[in-house]
């Protein structure tokens, strides 16, 4: 919302400089984004009147003018503005001026001595479409200063207000916020009815009643098409934004910017029958004001947008953008004025729908006061009838109108606990009746009706919040807390999610945040199970899913930096992903990624690009000390060849593996980075340890190597070992793997070695080869194993 400082305070006008009102504003929740000065810096530029001007001695193009400026004597002003003419009043830099880009001086000009300059918009750094020298109205008296003139030492102020503060989309309702703020009283702007002086109506019916509860409309017979909009208008209309376009246009714009509700203009002779609120019907079809043509495609007969229709078909888009079929023109005489209030749920998303964005829809889908389109159509009324002449016929009003605002209850005694702070019930009432608000006293608290414009507040918090924005958050006292601090209990057998984040850390591993939400393309790469979930309104087309994996986002940054030149990374996110609507399929994951080189470039050691067990060892670290168990399985995202699952306590609890070399092309990797995802339940439980005594007695270390299929994995071999309790294994281990020369090239060969241990005796020899035997016979039976002598 932008707007102009002095249009504001010709309504209520605090005794605080620019930079003070701003930062009242901002601290009551009506952010100022910027403050910009209407015109650029220049001085000494005062109203001029050409008095006599006369061809150049030596210059075709150069008038000689003789200029007064509101002195007793006449200037002498050579000039080459086209435009420039006896009775003309503009703008003139008197000798000294500092304008925007350059000094005024005395001067000689082709021989003949110029005592200043008569000035463009461009050379004052002022909007302005006229080709030559500025053109001021016959009624700028001469010798005043232009700045004061125009009004140049005014501000725009630019506002950035939250979704639910709708009423201050409009002078009006900035204003009501600065009086309740500062306590000043507020000038109201004046829509006292305007009595008709013709009977001429037009029919109105609305069929989608509850979509537009009310619709006010006026016959305006005999408008000036030559009229113009008063500078006045115009002034205001550019320092909120908008251009000046057509008297009837121009005055709808300043009505929607002076009291919040947008209005339309139709041409009464390019309508028909008569006007309908309705829903768009299959396949009609309407060309927009900015000549863009939609058509309305429905499986049903009727669509879920909202139109101004007449018997011809639509004539507008209710509350986005009115039609050019019935827009009013140059040569229009007569026009139909609408002030309609429509239902957000009607307005919301349509606009967006057909590529639209307009100040109409803007406000609209925020909320407008209901009963402003009767005030609203009262004051454009006698702006068009003072501006453009005509005469009008009576007030049309069609609908139900609008609902009586629901009441709230207010409990001082609850408000100051809430807020934290001592306020008297007077301070608090004081601030509730500054804001409209209308007070019942009640036995258990006051019964407090918010105004028409406040539809936001529906709740006692609400009004709660309503008394600490206007005392003022910055006179809030600050109290220390006080309280007992009880320490809570922890678990030994838990740790929380902050203790991974450092264990990853501590692992090299930078954390990132990245969206929950993502592509369709992304999700459908990365996500495993759940369905995927679309969003209902994206913030953009390739956000438009929640992810179902954090994968997607791990790989999404490691291109962007890539692409900004950092070739190693070693990152991970802890967050959330979607698989199903309910909160119960929304689990916390740990994904993690390596790429590049295992550590910086350095003398130590050769260079080692980071493969699947680093990432292993990552894991085992975050898991310690529960056993992991990796398991080969395929995964739609990850190398056939170099995936697995990862077990824990028999649970499946994530994946591990390289990138799939088809997503690697994909996304431009010259090398698969290695990923792993694991749910965070799983990386929170680590165990109560437990003592265990050293042992008295050595332990004794016997190897052995056996032959068995290729195919036959490691992991399986190990299972199967430790899941037959032999007394006196402490632990077994593979420490070389080999296939060459001297084996058939469907076997390998595997070397363990078993760690032996008794708590109460040193092992004899028949014990130890016992024991040993044992494992051979579990590894003969279950894997065909042969054992190598």
């Amino acid at each position: 919302m932008q707007f102009s400082e002095s249009w504001l305070r010709s309504l209520v006008n605090p005794e605080l400089t620019t930079q003070q009102l701003g930062h009242l504003l901002t601290m009551a929740g009506l952010e100022v984004e910027a403050i910009e000065p209407a015109a650029a810096p220049f001085s000494q530029v005062v109203v001029a009147e050409i008095v006599q001007a006369e061809k150049h001695p030596d210059a075709d193009r150069l008038q000689v003018c003789q200029v007064d400026v509101g002195e007793s004597a006449l200037l002498n002003i050579v000039c080459g503005a086209a435009n420039a003419r006896v009775g003309l009043k503009t703008a003139c830099a008197r000798v000294g001026a500092q304008l925007p880009e350059f000094n005024i001086k005395q001067a000689k000009v082709r021989g003949v001595a110029s005592f200043g300059m008569l000035c463009s918009t461009k050379e004052l750094g002022l909007l302005g479409d006229v080709d030559g020298i500025m053109e001021l109205s016959a009624d700028a008296p001469v010798g005043l200063g232009l700045r004061e003139f125009l009004d140049l030492d005014d501000q725009r102020i630019t506002l950035k207000l939250t979704p639910n503060r709708g009423d201050c989309l409009s002078i009006a309702g900035i204003a009501r916020e600065v009086a309740a703020l500062t306590d000043v009283a507020l000038t109201t702007v004046d829509c006292s009815p305007v009595s008709a002086s013709v009977p001429d109506t037009y029919p109105i019916v609305l069929p989608a009643a509850s979509a537009c509860p009310s619709y006010c409309g006026r016959v305006i017979r005999g408008i000036n098409p030559k009229a113009i909009s008063p500078r006045w208008m115009v002034q205001r209309l550019e320092r909120s934004g908008l251009r000046a376009i057509h008297p009837v246009v121009d005055i709808t714009n300043y009505v929607m910017l002076e009291l919040g509700q947008p209005m339309h203009g139709f041409d009464l002779a390019r309508l028909s029958g008569g006007i309908q609120v309705r829903m768009a019907r299959k396949d009609e079809k309407l060309v927009l004001l900015n000549e863009q043509s939609i058509e309305f495609l429905s499986d049903a007969a009727e669509t879920d947008v909202l139109v101004v229709a007449d018997d011809s078909g639509p004539l507008a888009l209710a509350g986005i953008m009115g039609g050019a079929s019935s827009a009013v023109t140059n040569a229009t005489c007569d026009i139909f004025l609408e002030a309609a209030h429509f239902s957000p749920n009607a307005i919301v998303g349509r606009a967006r729908r057909f590529g639209l964005s307009t100040d109409s829809s803007h406000r609209f889908e925020r909320g407008v006061d209901a009963t402003l389109p009767r005030r609203a159509i009262e004051r454009a009324t006698r702006l068009i009838l003072d501006v453009c002449g005509g005469e009008c016929g009576p007030l049309q009003e069609a609908g139900s109108g609008a609902e009586e605002s629901k009441a709230v209850n207010f409990r001082p005694a609850r408000a100051r606990r809430i807020l934290g702070f001592e306020l008297d019930d007077a301070v608090m009432l004081d601030i509730l009746k500054r804001l409209g608000m209308r007070l019942e006293n009640e036995a258990e608290g006051i019964r407090v009706t918010p105004p028409s414009h406040r539809f936001d507040i529906t709740r006692e918090v609400d009004l709660i919040e309503e008394v600490a924005r206007v005392y003022g958050y910055d006179a809030i006292p600050a109290v220390s807390l006080r309280g007992e601090h009880v320490m809570l209990p922890v678990g030994e057998g838990v740790r929380s999610t902050q203790d991974v984040r450092k264990l990853m850390n501590a692992r090299g591993y930078q954390e990132v945040i990245t969206y929950s939400f993502t592509s369709e393309e992304l999700d459908r790469d990365f996500r495993v199970v759940g369905e995927t979930l679309p969003l209902l309104n994206p913030i953009a087309s390739q956000m438009g899913v929640m992810r179902g994996s954090l994968m997607g986002g791990l790989i999404q940054t490691l291109r962007h930096n890539l692409n900004h030149g950092q070739d190693r990374l070693q990152i991970f996110e802890a967050g959330r992903v979607f698989l199903t609507p309910a909160a119960t399929g929304q689990p916390m994951r740990l994904a993690a990624l390596a790429y590049g080189s295992v550590h910086k470039e350095q003398w130590g050691e050769k260079a080692r690009q980071a493969d699947f067990y680093d990432l292993r060892a990552d894991l085992e670290a975050l898991l310690h000390p529960l056993q992991v168990e990796l398991r080969r399985a395929e995964h739609l995202s990850l190398h056939p060849g170099q995936s697995a699952e990862i077990f824990v306590a028999g649970q499946v609890v994530g994946w591990l593996g390289a990138l799939h070399p088809r997503l690697a092309q994909k996304y431009g990797f010259a090398k698969s980075p290695v990923l792993l995802e694991v749910e965070m339940a799983a990386l929170l439980q680590q165990g109560v340890p437990l003592y265990k005594g050293m042992p008295r007695f050595p332990s004794v270390r016997r190897d052995i190597a056996v032959i068995v299929d290729a195919k036959v994995e490691l992991a399986d071999m190990l299972a199967s070992v430790k899941a037959v309790p032999i007394a006196l294994l402490a632990n077994i281990d593979c420490f070389d793997v080999y296939q060459g020369q001297g084996m058939d090239v469907d076997k390998k060969s595997l070397a363990f070695n078993m760690l032996l241990q008794h708590t109460e005796k040193t092992l004899t020899d028949s014990e130890i080869d016992s024991a040993v035997a044992e494992v051979v016979d579990i590894l003969v039976k279950n894997h065909n194993a042969i054992l190598r002598s």
